[in-house]
């Protein structure tokens, strides 16, 4: 049934999602050159909303869940797990209040309405995977706006999409990199749920009638504790989450 109805929903996701993109490109070209910052990230964060809930076009269910009393005038590294493009938008619209930025390849900055104008003017770090040293001074440029702001930043720690949804052993360097430059920021899991089923078939048909899931987890304690046991336990956070076997418990 869910393949089914995806055969038919998913051309009006995509022209919606397209949509929102096309029209929202000259709106953020706008507010970033006439009124500056603040505007231009109140368009993104109305795009974001509008992308998150082209998802109820595909009669997908949408939870985002933050029981968490977090500061907004303290850096924070929200840490996630990665299982699709479409776990991106509604992390900029539900954590839009905390102001997030996102570590994003370089080759995305061009070719994306909406969303390469976001990337290049954002705040963010665009990084060359394929050049260490230019990926890294970006995010210490980045490590540097969040202390700066009290911005907030999303880091997708597995390194790439877990496509089957199960948690692949989280990195410590672009997370080690930041706390160097951003020594009071609270490290806050995230977990995601369900994102992969969206593309389980591929790009055509898009799957159906999923319970996509967004969850907000307590801040990770970070004294007397190294870098490597911060990460650690920020994955076996979301891994008990999503009922996943913790790693090295």
């Amino acid at each position: 049934m869910n393949k089914i109805l995806g055969f038919i929903l998913t051309p009006v996701f995509y022209l919606l999602f397209g949509l929102f993109l096309g029209v929202f490109h000259p709106v953020q070209w706008m507010c970033y050159k006439i009124f500056g910052y603040k505007a231009h990230k109140k368009s993104v964060d109305y795009l974001n909303f509008c992308l998150t809930y082209c998802n109820l076009f595909l009669l997908n269910s949408i939870s985002f869940k933050n029981e968490q009393n977090l500061p907004v005038n303290q850096p924070i590294i929200f840490v996630a797990n990665h299982q699709s493009m479409y776990d991106i938008p509604a992390l900029i619209w539900f954590l839009r209040k905390f102001q997030p930025k996102f570590i994003s390849k370089i080759e995305l900055t061009k070719g994306i309405p909406s969303i390469s104008f976001n990337l290049k003017y954002g705040g963010g770090a665009n990084i060359d995977r394929k050049d260490s040293k230019q990926a890294i001074g970006e995010i210490i440029k980045l490590g540097r706006r969040l202390k700066e702001n009290n911005w907030s930043t999303v880091i997708f720690a597995e390194g790439t999409r877990a496509r089957d949804g199960k948690i692949k052993p989280f990195q410590v360097g672009g997370i080690a990199t930041l706390l160097k430059t951003t020594p009071n920021a609270l490290i806050v899991p995230v977990a995601i749920e369900n994102s992969w089923k969206i593309v389980q078939y591929g790009s055509y048909p898009l799957n159906t009638l999923l319970n996509l899931k967004w969850t907000v987890l307590p801040p990770v304690e970070r004294e007397g504790k190294t870098t490597d046991e911060i990460v650690l336990e920020t994955e076996n956070a979301i891994r008990e989450q999503l009922n996943q076997p913790c790693r090295s418990c």
